[in-house]
């Protein structure tokens, strides 16, 4: 098993878990809109869809971070490997 593939997944190098590349576009698209949303609800006076926005904010955060690490061993696994977005 590869170090870039979570424990016990199916997945392997030819045939990854998931796409990383996708996932980070996907990621990245969440937290920009999250931020967006929650900063609207609180100037609307929504307080508490703003607070859900934010931690919505944060976990798109915290996946992107899980998902630059999966990359960087990927890379480190398979140097001058280019990789489209949904591999």
């Amino acid at each position: 098993m590869t170090r870039s593939q979570p424990r016990r997944a199916r997945g392997t190098v030819g045939h990854a878990n998931s796409a990383l590349n996708l996932r980070l576009t996907l990621a990245s698209f969440g937290l920009v809109i999250m931020v967006i949303f929650a900063v609207l609800a609180f100037w609307a006076g929504i307080a508490w869809l703003g607070v859900l926005c934010a931690i919505f904010a944060v976990v798109a955060v915290i996946d992107l971070v899980v998902i630059q690490r999966r990359r960087a061993a990927r890379r480190r696994e398979e140097p001058g490997v280019r990789h489209s977005l949904f591999e």
